[in-house]
């Protein structure tokens, strides 16, 4: 007895140790004040869970993928150079003077372009019919990248059409997350491996060091093929997606197919992501091309917690300021840091036609009950809340005032801002804006409006449970 209770004490010192370490590195790196003391309260006080839970989750900087790309910069930062340069020398940088675009190209790190055809493609079949359209176009090659693929009707799909251009001679990269496609099969890539695809995961936890790392994920859905048309947006391979999923039922989702200069800024993610999974960059096409008879302004803004700065949050606080008239804003989940909701009092009170939407059931119980706590906060300002109704809305679009929009892949939640890999479509058209328009407009209609009361109105235990989501909402 005397040996197990020395061995005992000894456990619980060493657990005691390492929550007071991981404090104080909590407390170090740490990119909220709400976050580190989260941490820091939970590692100190229950050692035993918070230690474990902190190394799977309390990364926020991906410092792998920093390390290899300043590796492999010097070939992706010459491409991305002469890409400006051709934009420039071609006149296709646009020459639009508004005043929020200097700080959404510092962002970006490349210019808006001028000349880009943009589509908007709404729900999943009209989406995939797309881009399995422009898969059977290509000549090439053809750009993969999914956070999640099934192996389903839909994956299926995706992949019979791969291995055919494969078998033309086509080249294909797909690139996939490790965490969001764990329950995919090894048979599935191994199908198209055989079949002369290079496939390969994004491996965030790449390195015997971040083994037990499952924060980090590659939230991006790109397809590119041969330089000139891409697909960015909500939508993942999965029949869900396709609104034939029992349990989900109707899914409301976006995508955009644009044409143009900007293709290119789509693949410099794409690359710099490929180049952190293999160590190679592929040779793609380069040579921006232009249709004259579209003026859609675009820019092309991924981030991630590679990034020097915080990208996305910056630019969703940046955008709520830039807003005099209106702000409508769709996400799946609304979580947003203190910075973010400042934005959106700000706005509130200036007057602007403030809106944001979100699901009436949600995939995530914490991440919902979390929302709900922030009703008190924005409404009370004059912003109004929507929930759909009609199914599962999963799309993540804005829009500021008449002319600029935004279709992505990035929520409006500490996930997306800090810990995510994204990638964000910036529009100044009044043109396309006009089309989100219409399209949210319709959304509206399939929404009822909720106000502080669906929370004060609720029980007690229910009320508590939604301020203890909101505690958690900076390690969500």
């Amino acid at each position: 007895m005397g040996g197990f209770r020395i061995i005992w004490w000894v456990v619980v010192v060493i657990f005691y140790l390492l929550g007071v370490i991981a404090a104080l590195d909590a407390i170090w790196k740490g990119r909220t004040s709400q976050g580190s003391v989260a941490w820091s309260v939970a590692l100190i006080s229950f050692p035993y869970l918070a230690v474990p839970l902190y190394w799977i989750f309390g990364d926020r900087k991906f410092h792998g993928y920093i390390n290899a790309r300043r590796t492999g910069d010097l070939k992706i930062n010459n491409i991305a150079h002469d890409l400006r340069n051709k934009l420039e020398n071609n006149n296709l940088i646009s020459k639009d003077e508004h005043p929020d675009f200097s700080v959404m190209e510092a962002l970006a790190k490349m210019p808006f372009t001028f000349y880009n055809k943009a589509e908007l493609l709404i729900n999943g079949e009209t989406t995939f019919d797309a881009i399995f359209k422009g898969i059977e176009k290509a000549q090439d090659y053809i750009l993969v990248q999914f956070y999640k693929i099934n192996d389903d009707k839909l994956g299926t799909k995706l992949q019979t059409r791969l291995i055919a251009k494969a078998k033309e001679g086509v080249r294909i990269y797909l690139l996939y997350d490790d965490i969001g496609c764990t329950p995919l099969p090894r048979s599935y890539m191994e199908k198209m491996r055989n079949n002369e695809i290079e496939v390969h995961n994004f491996k965030s936890r790449k390195g015997w060091a971040h083994r037990l790392r499952l924060n980090f994920r590659n939230h991006r859905k790109i397809v590119v093929v041969d330089g000139k048309i891409a697909y960015v947006g909500g939508l993942n391979v999965s029949d869900k997606y396709m609104g034939i999923n029992p349990k989900y039922g109707y899914w409301r989702d976006t995508h955009v197919k644009i044409e143009g200069p900007s293709v290119q800024s789509v693949q410099l993610p794409f690359i710099s992501d490929w180049y952190w999974a293999t160590q190679e960059v592929p040779e793609l096409n380069w040579e921006p091309s232009y249709l004259h008879e579209w003026k859609n302004n675009v820019l092309v803004l991924p981030s991630g917690p590679a990034d020097e700065l915080e990208t996305c949050g910056i630019f969703f606080v940046h955008a709520i300021n830039s807003s005099k008239k209106r702000l409508w804003i769709i996400s799946p989940y609304f979580v947003p840091d203190q910075q973010v909701l400042c934005a959106l009092q700000l706005a509130g009170l200036r007057g602007v036609d403030v809106r944001v939407m979100i699901p009436e059931k949600s995939d995530l119980f914490i991440t919902n009950l979390s929302t709900l706590s922030y009703l008190q906060d924005i409404t009370k300002v004059g912003i109004k809340v929507y929930r759909y109704k009609k199914g599962f809305l999963h799309q993540k679009t804005m829009l500021i005032d008449d002319e600029r929009s935004m279709i992505g892949t990035a929520n409006f939640d500490n996930r997306s801002i800090r810990i995510n890999f994204e990638i964000n479509i910036l529009f100044s058209s009044k043109e396309f804006a006009g089309k989100v328009e219409e399209m949210m407009i319709e959304d509206f209609a399939n929404s009822f409006q909720i106000t502080e009361e669906d929370y004060t109105k609720k029980p007690f235990w229910y009320k508590l449970a939604v301020k203890v989501a909101r505690l958690m909402a900076p390690i969500q």
